[in-house]
């Protein structure tokens, strides 16, 4: 029997950034041929979807407005697709720009607000018809990390899902496209994000197919205070996405494609072994 036919891990989603301020690469691929490139290789290092963002949601960051992440994003999706038919997402909080996206060749919605952003958000999710992943923020990027409190983390992110999904299917977004998304390192402190990685399987048990995203984000540090930069945290980026692929994620989503298909591959030659 060819085991490899038997190894079944999770989606790696790749993230390319065309933003000059996100966290972990602002301003690497901030030009089209620099950010085609790299889509490009992530690629070509495994990647089964790429995440395209225009717009930095990391702590402290300010929003720009619709026509420069427009302008950020169309060219690169479009240059993406003219190469590439895999999975395209845009990562936005803008139905304006999930829209021109879903024009230019993406085919799915990544929005940390959970289609709450602004109203037409759900309406729009259901008239493109495209996968949509929501995802769980209190408040917004410029001050979620503002001393976020929860009296019980899991069951809070799991109830507020499980309504944004109701919502949007009441909107008209079909049940088979949606995904979830915790949101680790939105609006969360270290000790949050471990407890709902530790018990992911509750928002597993919804039903829904799970995207998991810790890649190089603070709860590393929170851990290993010698991980100052975002490029220090690949040990505990591929021990993230393997606890949560080990928990019941469909999908992580990474920096670091290669290494991450990689460790995903043995994780479940392993358990098939076993």
């Amino acid at each position: 029997m060819d085991l490899q036919s038997l190894v079944k891990p999770p989606l790696v989603m790749g993230i390319v950034n065309v933003t000059p301020d996100s966290f972990s690469d602002g301003g690497r691929h901030d030009t089209r041929e620099a950010a085609l490139a790299y889509a490009l290789r992530l690629i070509e290092q495994g990647a089964d979807m790429l995440d395209i963002g225009g717009e930095s949601t990391r702590p402290g960051s300010d929003p720009v407005s619709e026509d420069e992440e427009i302008a950020r994003v169309l060219p690169l999706i479009t240059a993406i697709r003219a190469r590439w038919d895999g999975v395209i997402s845009i990562d936005t909080m803008k139905p304006g720009v999930a829209r021109a996206a879903v024009r230019a060749g993406a085919t799915m919605w990544n929005d940390v607000t959970a289609l709450m952003h602004d109203p037409d958000s759900l309406t729009t999710a259901a008239e493109l018809g495209c996968e949509v992943v929501l995802m769980h923020m209190k408040g917004e990027p410029k001050t979620m990390q503002d001393d976020p409190r929860y009296d019980d983390v899991v069951a809070e992110v799991v109830a507020h899902l499980a309504a944004r999904a109701e919502a949007a299917m009441k909107a008209g977004v079909a049940r088979e496209k949606i995904w979830l998304d915790p949101g680790v390192g939105f609006a969360k402190t270290t000790a949050h994000n471990l407890m709902l990685t530790a018990r992911l399987e509750a928002l597993v048990e919804l039903g829904f197919p799970v995207l998991y995203a810790a890649s190089r984000k603070r709860t590393i540090q929170g851990v290993d205070a010698s991980a100052v930069e975002a490029t220090d945290r690949l040990g505990g980026s591929l021990a993230l996405a393997l606890e949560g692929a080990r928990r019941g994620a469909k999908m992580v989503r990474v920096h670091d494609v290669r290494e991450t298909v990689q460790a995903l591959k043995l994780q479940a030659a392993v358990a098939k072994a076993g």
